[in-house]
């Protein structure tokens, strides 16, 4: 209800919600399961409980929705025996004040416990879970089939992708996972990520290969200076400063700095930590290189955090494609003569990619495309736009497990 009643980010009404806190950390974990997989299969979940109903609910009504459909959920997706999700179901009705709908609760969950698996067979997945303006703009920059996979790939469960300091071999093997081509190290198997090994030692971060990639972009940055705009909670930081860097960090939110300051602390790495608003603030003097992070819709972590397909909307992504010229614009008075931007967001909306970069080339004279080379991004190289920008989809190393969808651009002062 948190989230699709009241806007909250998933993992913030998690955290502050204070039955979890009683939980142990089991039963936290199925929690999140459950609410997880609600979310990412809203859209189902929706139509198939709609399907079982004689008349749409009355709107004093509306919220034992919520309790139906954490039920479909754990009886069709979770495989939780369905008396017990039946009965849970029941009990919340009771609860929270539905004393008179616990038949109809019963009914309609004993209903989908019969008739749901053939229901849901007949059901276009990918495309009921996708908002229809997501879809249309999907469908509009990439075409419907891409639509589709995208749509497919976030139904999906993500695996843990990790940035290892050094020999990612020996930490594939001690984390039971693949060594992916960037060096990433992948784990599919479960558990607290501050109980795996080498974890409280430093010697990795969580990141999504997919953002690890456009920090590779500046190629060699030993003893260079490089800012990093819109920083924490500081994966690119530190990736940066493993490479030799000299990094200033940028962010304006306190809470999102604390996150930084603990994670270089535990990786043990150093930068100079600035607060301030990226789009103002400026170094005491020009610098080789900005990175760009920039704020974003994050459309391309819908997988990771399928909430998103849920809070967003589409006015959304002009209010942020603001903020992104602004930090271009930035950069740009930040930069030594020949020096570097990289550009780049988790969104899949060409607003705030591909148009961003064309806006910016428009309005300055003296900055040019440096085309990302696909020996540059392992040999991927449809993972290169015309233009020779990078592009990531949700889908793709599905192979492997997937990716988040990314865009990056590189962008050279002309000298």
């Amino acid at each position: 209800m948190s989230v699709l009643g009241h806007k909250k980010p998933f993992d913030e009404a998690l955290a502050q919600h204070q039955g979890m806190k009683k939980l142990d950390a089991s039963d936290r974990g199925f929690v999140r399961q459950v609410c997880a997989t609600t979310l990412r299969r809203l859209g189902q979940v929706d139509a198939l409980i709609d399907h079982c109903l004689d008349k749409p609910l009355p709107k004093r009504a509306e919220d034992i929705r919520y309790i139906l459909r954490l039920g479909v959920t754990q009886i069709l997706f979770l495989k939780t025996p369905p008396h017990a999700a039946v009965d849970t179901a029941v009990n919340l009705a009771d609860v929270y004040g539905f004393k008179p709908q616990k038949g109809f609760v019963n009914a309609i969950l004993r209903r989908i416990a019969k008739e749901g698996e053939a229901l849901m067979a007949a059901q276009h997945a990918g495309r009921l879970n996708t908002p229809d303006w997501l879809w249309q703009t999907w469908c509009d920059t990439y075409g419907e089939e891409t639509a589709g996979r995208i749509a497919e790939a976030h139904l999906k469960e993500p695996p843990l992708d990790l940035t290892v300091k050094k020999d990612p071999d020996a930490w594939a093997a001690t984390l039971e996972g693949p060594v992916l081509p960037n060096g990433s190290v992948r784990r599919t198997g479960g558990g607290s990520v501050p109980e795996l090994p080498g974890y409280k030692e430093g010697a990795w971060w969580v990141q999504d290969v997919a953002a690890a990639l456009p920090v590779s972009l500046f190629g060699d940055v030993k003893g260079k200076t490089i800012v990093d705009l819109c920083a924490a909670p500081g994966g690119k930081t530190a990736q940066l400063i493993q490479a030799g860097a000299s990094v200033i960090a940028v962010d304006r939110a306190e809470g999102r700095l604390k996150t930084l300051r603990d994670n270089l602390k535990r990786l043990d790495l150093k930068a100079e930590i600035i607060k301030a608003d990226s789009r103002t603030w400026r170094p005491a003097e020009p610098v080789d290189g900005v990175l760009i992070d920039a704020p974003c819709t994050a459309t391309g972590t819908i997988r990771r955090h399928p909430d998103i397909s849920w809070l967003k909307q589409p006015g959304d992504i002009s209010a942020v494609a603001t903020i992104q010229q602004a930090l271009l614009q930035a950069a740009a008075a930040m930069i030594k003569p020949g020096g570097t931007i990289v550009y780049c967001t988790c969104s899949l909306q060409i607003e705030e990619g591909p148009a961003q970069i064309s806006a910016f080339l428009s309005h300055q004279d003296n900055w040019i495309r440096d085309p990302i080379r696909g020996d540059e991004v392992f040999g991927f190289n449809d993972w290169l736009t015309e233009e020779g920008a990078l592009r990531t989809l949700p889908h793709d190393l599905d192979e492997h497990g997937g990716m988040d969808g990314f865009f990056a651009a590189r962008l050279k002062q002309a000298s």
